[in-house]
């Protein structure tokens, strides 16, 4: 039988090149949509997969890319007018007629949060699930691993691990692990329509249960350092993060300290029940960030950290709060933060047990409306 070719935006990021290569292993046909040609773009060519250029805020060019394909991976561009992207492509997969699309969305997605990703998370959540004819998946991770991990070179050059987060825990999950939640809902869009999946490592962490981890990959002891806020601009700002990220980040390490990704247990079968294997550890996922090359351990790495480090108090910092007064953001008139939210709070307590999705069925593809009318949520 002859496979879905399957559309993958974000194709060279963290977990849509992830996805792209899981895809190839079991031989689908991909079509990998990058920004440019690089190195990166040039690994998904050595994979087999079929690489284009193209703009994700044009529809035109989403449509020229949708055409031939039945499947997609939407992976949202962390940009402040993300919503015009998300537009853009819901108009082009309605006029290709996909079939299926699979969206990465977050587990804060509300209508009121201070972060204008989340809330524009939130509004691509609805309107792709407004698109007829077309079965929709959600993917609402929490806390990736990656954002515990891009300072594992202070952790092997130095012997410590900031840690913004004071005492608050979630349950950090690897973007490989993502990925495959993704492909089991892209080879199988019957089985997932409708639905929303959270899934996580396997194991609540603080900052020092991470430290711990960090220092047996490394093998020295690591130290946890409480790092305040103002002081993480600055080393941002020295790094050249966009400050989109950051605007948005402050907000998360919020509700890490407030409890948000511990809501019921903060752990999921996700990954285990959709692909069959459990999600990885901490520790493996902190092996593979340990062997690359911003961490090795030697010489040159440690000179340039140490330099770096101390480097960072001269650094001004982002003034966040000017930034988005500058980009005009428009916020709620009574923004909280998801754990602070009634209506969140409701809606997510109730992804822990199956859900009818029968009416949702009904709106998809006659060839794709064969098996199911239930699903796990999480």
């Amino acid at each position: 039988m002859k496979l879905p070719k399957i559309l993958i935006t974000g194709a060279t990021g963290k977990t849509g090149a992830a996805v792209v290569a899981q895809l190839r292993e079991k031989e689908y046909p991909v079509r990998a949509v990058v920004r440019s040609r690089d190195a990166r773009s040039k690994r998904l060519d050595r994979l087999g997969a079929e690489t284009v250029v193209a703009d994700l805020f044009d529809p035109d060019q989403l449509l020229e890319v949708m055409q031939g394909t039945q499947r997609a991976y939407y992976c949202p561009p962390i940009h402040p007018y993300v919503i015009q992207s998300a537009t853009a492509f819901a108009v082009a997969a309605r006029e290709a007629k996909l079939e299926a699309i699979v969206q990465m969305s977050q587990w804060l997605s509300h209508r009121s949060h201070p972060a204008i990703m989340t809330r524009q998370t939130w509004l691509i959540d609805q309107m792709f699930s407004m698109i007829p004819g077309i079965a929709h998946t959600i993917v609402n991770p929490g806390m990736f691993a990656d954002n515990f991990l891009r300072v594992m070179d202070f952790a092997a050059l130095l012997g410590i691990y900031p840690v913004l987060t004071e005492k608050g825990k979630s349950a950090p999950v690897s973007n490989e692990d993502m990925a495959r939640v993704v492909v089991a809902a892209l080879m199988a869009p019957e089985h997932h329509a409708g639905m929303s999946y959270r899934p996580t490592g396997p194991k609540l962490m603080s900052g020092k249960d991470m430290a711990e981890v960090i220092a047996r990959v490394v093998g020295h002891r690591v130290i946890p350092i409480n790092l305040p806020f103002w002081m993480f601009c600055k080393v941002a700002q020295q790094q050249r993060v966009d400050p989109i990220q950051i605007s948005g980040f402050r907000y998360y390490v919020e509700e890490v300290k407030r409890g948000t990704f511990e809501l019921e247990g903060g752990v999921t079968n996700v990954v285990e029940e959709l692909t069959g294997v459990p999600a990885e550890s901490f520790e493996i996922t902190a092996q593979r960030y340990a062997s690359m090359p911003f961490a090795k351990q030697t010489l040159g790495n440690r000179l340039k950290a140490f330099i770096n480090f101390n480097l960072t108090p001269f650094y001004p910092g982002y003034n966040l709060e000017r930034w988005d007064r500058h980009k005009g953001f428009p916020m709620p008139p009574n923004p909280t933060l998801s754990i602070d939210d009634d209506r969140w709070r409701f809606e997510h307590s109730l992804r822990n047990a199956p859900l009818p999705i029968a009416n949702h069925v009904q709106s998809l593809p006659l060839h794709l409306r064969n098996t199911t009318t239930e699903g796990f949520q999480s």
